[in-house]
């Protein structure tokens, strides 16, 4: 084990800021990438079914599936930075506690979520824009969605704790062997050659997949390979410490939220206009494929936020600004990246999923109106990040909640009523320009506050 521990320091102490970032980051981009197949791939099969209700009726659950994964993301990614922190200041055991209690609290909110969920489920499908005609087949993915928040919340938080101490391998082989066991399910639970369940199926089979990642997890904690231990005695709440990584959490959490609530009024929106189904069943492709462009800057993050948080700990200060130089440019590039290839990629992309031409057309639009000035997602969930990771979660905060909270909100409640379908195609654009232009102001002043922040808390340790 202290090999093992020797090697954590290497990586995310002694290695280049660059080097580690992308050791990190690529196989944690590969596990994100994974877990998008899920999505994916069930919104492949279920085109397979050659019916744009059920199309429509998944597009209805992308929302509800943002809100869970923000929901995760909120101890989740709080404890990642926390313990990163706590490694830096080569406080083992205070990293093992915050890991330990996180993954209870995970596991009492996966149970409410799944029971609260199913409790609920028509009037929140309804409040997610589903119609009279897609509501039962939303109902039925729904349902394993909720069942599926048993596993996928300390899944989670067990995945940033190996994160935190840079054992990013065996998160990537447990949600890779997921997404492989997820795309042979689907057909086997949807057609009828197999069980049969359409739309009903490729939901199971994600669940089934899901549980199977948790196992991986659980396995690699429970056998003590891990540098962080799980520990009984800290299973007990600690509410200063769940109040401490909730705050450093949220701000990420409110990315998810708000981009659930974006899609969720982007659907209503959609629903007063003509072809309102394939409008929705459009955007819930669309959606499907932004998760991938999403994914590939959250893997990139996810190798720079341990980096960062561990020179943060260990009061580096050339070491985290040059991670911080590393990241903002490595996003740039990345959004870029994804912008140029859904532009030049938007009709055979959508053409995937199905084969109407209505959709093919409307998709075709939505997607490049979504990326077209994409950079402002990765400038702003880097900067969030980063203001997580030195102790200014109110700034995160308040940055996480300007693209789509902020901006994209009054322009998709405003401009589809007097420009129809055009509403909704500028409605992200506008947002996103307004957002680079406060993300661009703010540099300067985060680089300030996380100089100011490590000399501040030179003579003391990782503060709860």
């Amino acid at each position: 084990m202290k090999n093992k521990s020797a090697q954590s320091q290497s990586v995310l102490g002694e290695l280049s800021p660059s080097k580690a970032v992308v050791k990190l980051a690529i196989p944690a981009t590969l596990a994100l990438l994974a877990k998008a197949v899920y999505n994916l791939v069930d919104t492949a099969y279920i085109g397979m079914l050659h019916s744009d209700i059920a199309l429509t009726a998944v597009g209805v659950t992308v929302p509800l599936l943002l809100i869970m994964v923000s929901i995760e993301n909120i101890f989740a990614a709080g404890a990642a930075v926390l313990a990163g922190r706590q490694l830096g200041a080569n406080e083992k055991e205070g990293a093992s506690r915050t890991v330990t209690t996180i993954i209870g609290i995970s596991v009492i909110i996966g149970a409410v979520l799944c029971v609260g969920g199913i409790l609920f489920i028509e009037p929140l499908m309804k409040a997610f824009g589903a119609s009279e005609a897609s509501l039962p087949l939303a109902k039925d993915y729904a349902f394993w969605m909720f069942v599926a928040a048993l596993a996928n919340l300390p899944a989670q938080s067990m995945n940033c704790a190996a994160r935190a101490e840079s054992s990013v391998k065996i998160s990537s082989i447990a949600v890779i062997t997921g997404a492989l066991l997820n795309v042979i399910l689907d057909p086997i639970f949807m057609f009828d050659w197999g069980l049969n369940m359409g739309v009903e199926g490729a939901s199971l089979a994600t669940t089934v997949s899901q549980f199977v990642t948790f196992f991986i997890m659980t396995w690699f904690y429970a056998s003590g390979r891990s540098i962080i231990k799980i520990k009984k005695q800290s299973f007990r709440p600690s509410w200063d410490l769940i109040k401490t990584v909730a705050v450093i959490g949220i701000p990420t959490a409110v990315i998810q939220i708000c981009l659930s609530v974006a899609a969720s009024l982007t659907n209503i929106a959609a629903a007063g206009l003509p072809q309102s189904d394939e409008i929705i069943a459009a955007y819930g492709v669309v959606q499907r494929l932004i998760l991938i462009g999403c994914y590939v800057v959250m893997g990139f993050m996810q190798g720079y936020q341990p980096v960062a948080s561990f020179a943060f700990g260990a009061k580096n200060e050339e070491r985290f600004h040059q991670s911080v130089r590393f990241a903002l440019k490595g996003a740039l590039l990345l959004t870029l990246i994804v912008e140029l290839v859904y532009i030049l990629l938007s009709t055979p992309l959508i053409s995937l999923f199905n084969q109407n031409p209505v959709i093919i057309d409307y998709g075709k639009w939505l997607l490049i109106s979504q990326v077209a000035l994409y950079p402002a997602f990765g400038l702003c969930y880097m900067m969030t990040i980063t203001y997580q990771t030195i102790g200014e979660s109110r700034y995160g905060l308040f940055l996480s909640f300007i693209r789509q909270g902020l901006f994209y909100i009054p322009f998709i409640l405003t401009l589809p009523r007097f420009l129809g379908i055009n509403g909704i195609y500028f409605s992200q654009p506008a947002a996103d320009l307004l957002t680079i232009l406060v993300c661009v102001c703010s540099i300067k002043s985060m680089k300030r506050i996380a100089s100011e922040n490590m000399a501040k808390n030179e003579k003391g340790g990782v503060a709860l």
